[in-house]
């Protein structure tokens, strides 16, 4: 077949970047419509086979997905195209949403908008965590890992690197050694010369900053650089640990602000982890105003998604032979069901400071347990909360329009 020109293919991942809404379910099968189904593109093997490397992968897999599909077309050029085409309009209109929050976030009627995005998000990340769970967790041993993994969070804050690297090491330990098929031809590929090329262009910046005496900018850029390395199990995975670090380790946000930004990542298209460049933002515009906003901005967005061409440019090539690896694949299960119990964490966190006000962390020994104050409890959130759920369950409402008609009963509430 012959490949598709430059300007085919800028209109027609343009579009995918434009309509990416729904998180990653929602994105993929949006890719799989128009570049399997509607145009002989690729193959549904292929693209199947590709949607498996980049759930190995760490980093936003539908963002990969879209980069290596690119890069299946049009080399290199096609991959950064495609990738890129996929997130930038959402980091355009999180860019707007942050300046607009800035100025009118604290009044009471944006609040209480706000309030009702909140229990959406609740909802959606239950329901994340369901879907999830049905996919991941198929046998005893699969139950016992997510456990250990909300234990470990929930119960003794453990690091999030340090679970999933356990969950790793248990999956390779324990997977069965069957005999591997025949490997494909060789493929050709200077892996040396990707790997230094790509290294250079995500980490040299971050240097520069740090020689440069910018020291808020380093902090961001090497922050996030170190997320875009353990994000494994997408963006839900990773949020609690980058809410532990952004709010209790840095102090560059508050909580609620923390639990507005994914809010309002939710509502943008293309990636979930796009919630770094409002982190990001936020933090430079309570810092110094709307040009360290900006910067800092672009900091997060270049130190999150430079390494995800990198692993897929250095992966694609290979990608016949990484798939024909049981132990690599016995990883990946593993570290999906201990992503099970993170995510169970992370909706737990968020219940208990929507519904709360007042959340404090109380130790004891090892154990370090987050306690709501009971005098703190929010009605109205608990409401908005059930509201969500039939909105999104029973009356089978997409994340859009829950997110729409949240708002809007937030707004309502405002005046009732």
């Amino acid at each position: 077949m012959t490949p598709p020109s430059i300007v085919e293919m800028t209109r027609v991942f343009g579009r995918i970047g434009l309509l990416s809404f729904g998180g990653p379910a929602a994105q993929i099968a949006l890719m799989e419509r128009e570049l399997v189904e509607e145009r002989p593109w690729l193959e549904e093997r292929s693209f199947l086979r590709a949607l498996s490397l980049c759930m190995l992968l760490p980093g936003p897999e539908a963002m990969q997905l879209a980069t290596y599909c690119g890069w299946r077309l049009r080399g290199v050029p096609g991959g950064l195209l495609a990738g890129l085409l996929f997130v930038l309009p959402g980091a355009v209109i999180i860019a707007c949403l942050v300046g607009l929050y800035a100025a009118y976030g604290d009044l009471p009627l944006v609040q209480s908008v706000f309030l009702g995005v909140k229990a959406a998000v609740v909802v959606i990340v239950l329901q994340a965590l369901r879907n999830l769970a049905r996919r991941a967790l198929s046998g005893k041993a699969d139950y016992i890992i997510a456990g250990l993994g909300f234990v470990a969070l929930f119960a003794l804050n453990l690091p999030f690197p340090l679970i999933i690297a356990t969950a790793a090491c248990w999956g390779l330990l324990t997977a069965r050694a069957d005999p591997l098929p025949d490997p494909p031809h060789r493929p050709r590929a200077r892996p040396l010369r990707t790997v230094l090329t790509w290294s250079a262009i995500w980490l040299l910046p971050l240097i520069a900053l740090s020689l440069s005496g910018q020291t808020l900018l380093a902090e961001i850029g090497w922050f996030f650089a170190k997320l875009a390395v353990v994000t494994f199990g997408g963006a839900y995975a990773v949020l609690a640990y980058m809410t532990q670090a952004v709010v209790q380790e840095h102090n560059w946000i508050t909580t609620a602000q923390m639990i507005d930004a994914l809010g309002l990542a939710e509502t943008t298209p293309g990636p979930l982890i796009l919630v770094t460049q409002f982190v990001a933002m936020l933090t430079g515009q309570i810092q110094s105003g709307a040009g360290l906003a900006l910067a800092a901005g672009l900091v997060a967005l270049w130190a999150t998604f430079t390494p995800c061409f990198l692993w897929i440019f250095l992966a694609a090539p290979y990608l016949d032979r990484i798939a024909a690896q049981p132990r690599l694949a016995a990883a990946l299960r593993a570290i999906s069901a201990a992503v099970v119990g993170v995510i169970l964490n992370l909706s737990i966190w968020f219940a208990l400071h929507v519904l709360f006000g007042t959340v404090t962390q109380q130790a004891s020994g090892v154990l370090r347990l987050p306690l709501p104050d009971l005098a703190s409890f929010n009605p109205r959130a608990a409401a908005m909360i059930c509201a969500a759920m039939v909105v999104m369950w029973a009356l089978k409402q997409g994340l859009g329009r829950t997110l729409v008609m949240l708002a809007l009963a937030g707004a309502a509430s405002h005046f009732v």
